[in-house]
């Protein structure tokens, strides 16, 4: 009787224990038979297996990436689940990238699926993405050069004649789908064109001949070949607008004149100081001589008593000299100028 009560709680036990299981089967098959459903009905079927693995041991949003298959086969596009996984786990953007390599078919474009995955990956965390980049290989766009949004409207150049013309151009691009992974983007193309229409203005003789033919400057940047390194393919360089600015030339030589006449005259400033300082030092040395010839004089009435008291010279001799000066100065007196003589009345 015991044996048999413990066969019968065993069971009991495994029924209940393989009804949970089948519970949990259920559960798990419901979860999944919408997506399993949408998959199988568009012709992209998906295993449970595959499923729950994506679902419970990948951690993965399993309906995003059945989603992104039916997409591509119905376009006529096979990937597989473990691709379309691959781009998810790398960080790209399966939706866009299954979109781009569609609309790159659609238009003829050759496009394989590691090259799209490539792109994608490389536009992330930037304003662009691979399905821009198909829809502009599909439809060139226009980029404006220079771009208003750098706070630039014209790109200016000085011709030889010393005259200068701003200039706006236009250029139509194609992306470049092959080369786009790793090569520069606009700002690229923006910088190469504006240094071409420089150099374009600057190599002419006239500013007359730019405003002429503002073709020329297209052919010329045309020819340089702009578009190497870069993600796109120019495809036309068109001149919007062509004006005339200032007279750089003639500003230039204004402030060349300016400046010279301020060299000039800080050197005319250096000799006239210089001639102030030895008109000085000779006032200088005059005193100086001056000085020296009154001391000179002052001496001689020392010497005449000297002579006088050594007995060296007579009181007549001393008359006499006396007489003498006084004769030179009435001759020195005649001799003067009558303005001289009213000057000393």
């Amino acid at each position: 009787m015991n044996t048999l009560t413990l066969a019968i709680s065993v069971m009991e036990v495994g029924l209940i224990l393989v009804g949970i299981f089948l519970i949990i089967l259920l559960i798990l098959f419901f979860s999944f038979f919408s997506v399993w459903m949408k998959a199988l009905s568009s012709g992209a079927s998906v295993g449970f297996g595959s499923l729950f693995a994506m679902r419970f041991l990948r951690k993965l949003p399993y309906s995003l990436i059945v989603d992104a298959r039916i997409m591509s086969v119905k376009a006529g596009i096979d990937l597989s689940i473990n691709e379309i996984e691959t781009q998810y786990m790398a960080g790209g953007d399966i939706i866009q990238t299954v979109q781009a390599l569609i609309n790159a078919k659609k238009a003829g474009i050759t496009l394989e699926w590691d090259k799209a995955c490539a792109i994608d990956l490389a536009t992330k965390g930037t304003s662009k993405s691979v399905l821009e980049a198909v829809h502009t290989s599909i439809n060139p766009k226009v980029i404006d050069c220079p771009q208003p949004s750098q706070g630039r409207n014209t790109i200016d150049g000085v011709a030889k004649d010393g005259i200068q013309v701003k200039a706006r151009a236009r250029v139509t691009v194609r992306s470049n789908l092959e080369n786009y992974v790793g090569s520069a983007l606009e700002e690229t193309i923006i910088a190469r064109v504006g240094e071409g229409i420089v150099t374009t203005i600057g190599s002419a003789e006239s500013y007359k001949f730019v405003l002429e033919n503002p073709d020329r400057i297209s052919k010329n940047v045309l020819e340089r070949g702009l578009d190497v390194g870069t993600a796109f393919e120019i495809i036309s360089i068109d001149i919007a607008d062509v004006d005339v600015g200032d007279n750089i030339g003639a500003k230039l030589q204004e402030a060349q004149a300016i400046a010279n006449k301020n060299m000039a005259q800080a050197q005319a400033e250096i000799r006239r100081a210089a001639a102030v300082a030895l008109e000085q030092e000779m006032k200088a040395k005059v005193e100086e001589m001056q000085a020296k010839v009154v001391e000179a004089e002052a001496e001689v009435p020392l010497a005449l008593a000297e002579s006088l008291r050594s007995g060296k010279m007579g009181f007549m001799d001393y008359y006499k000299l006396q007489n003498i000066q006084s004769d030179t100065a009435m001759r020195e007196a005649i001799s003067k100028p009558e303005s001289s003589h009213d000057e000393n009345s």
